[in-house]
């Protein structure tokens, strides 16, 4: 495919869209990444997502919106996972898996019961891109603006809690209120990915730019600056070979983060020897 072919395909009405969406959720999800994957949440996505399929196959069954149905789900459910996870007497990585494997479950016989795995369902659980609407964009829009105006907002106490927790209560940070905030982002970002990124790869979008940016910098700003720039960038590779290879969005767009962080990681060992 020559160069102009594939400058070509950024002329598709259906790949502006996935861009416009794409870039704004992966950009939220990096940012959001940072603070789960330091903080040792980061499984939290991979829970929210397997509840987000269930909460697709029951919209579904029921011939409703996915949207409405799923958002107030796995926001109660993303604050379920963490109001348990603060207990001393619980395991959060427990938490996350039981509640992730529960739902999957629950999704794949909710979809059975309601005439099976059909181009809806498949649909959502590895993503496309031609599904994306221009309600998608719009409500990506308004999400991505709502999560990088909070993120910006209350950068330094979303510091102290990621860094030293015990050192943020001490000076009067409600620690609570800005956990739960994160798990209300995140919730949000899962639910509107899932239309492009499938609700079984969406955590990949908060995990890998995070792992990989870890590699490359140390501060909290270079993470998050680092982390948004490698997820954009996977994002759009990924789209590409998406189409060129006519493979589902949301696998592309993983295995170019993973193969980016192999590289990465692969160029920094061979530096740091």
């Amino acid at each position: 495919m020559s160069f102009q072919e594939i400058i070509g395909i950024f002329s598709y009405p259906f790949v502006q869209r996935a861009l416009l969406v794409g870039v704004v959720i992966s950009f939220c999800a990096a940012l959001l990444g940072v603070v789960l994957v330091l903080k040792r949440y980061s499984l939290i996505g991979h829970g929210l997502s397997n509840v987000g399929f269930a909460s697709v196959a029951l919209a579904l069954a029921f011939q409703l919106p996915t949207l409405p149905v799923s958002i107030p789900i796995v926001i109660v459910a993303s604050f379920l996972i963490m109001m348990i996870s603060q207990k001393k007497s619980s395991n959060g990585d427990v938490v996350i898996g039981i509640v992730a494997t529960a739902s999957l479950a629950l999704g794949v016989v909710i979809t059975a019961w309601s005439g099976g795995f059909n181009v809806d369902v498949s649909n959502y659980m590895f993503g496309s891109i031609l599904a994306i609407n221009r309600q998608d964009v719009i409500l990506s829009m308004v999400l991505g603006i709502v999560v990088i105006a909070l993120f910006v907002l209350f950068y330094n106490r979303l510091f102290l809690i990621t860094y030293d927790e015990n050192y943020a209560k001490a000076t009067g940070v409600n620690v609570t209120f800005y956990q739960f905030l994160i798990s209300f982002l995140t919730a949000l970002t899962v639910v509107v990915g899932m239309r492009m990124m499938g609700t079984l790869l969406i955590s990949g979008l908060i995990i890998f730019p995070a792992v990989i940016a870890k590699r490359l910098v140390n501060s909290f700003r270079g993470l998050v600056i680092t982390a948004g720039l490698i997820s954009v960038f996977c994002l759009v590779v990924g789209i590409l070979v998406s189409f060129i290879f006519n493979i589902p969005t949301g696998a592309s767009i993983v295995m170019v983060n993973v193969c980016t962080m192999i590289v990465v990681s692969l160029i920094t060992k061979f530096i740091n020897k």
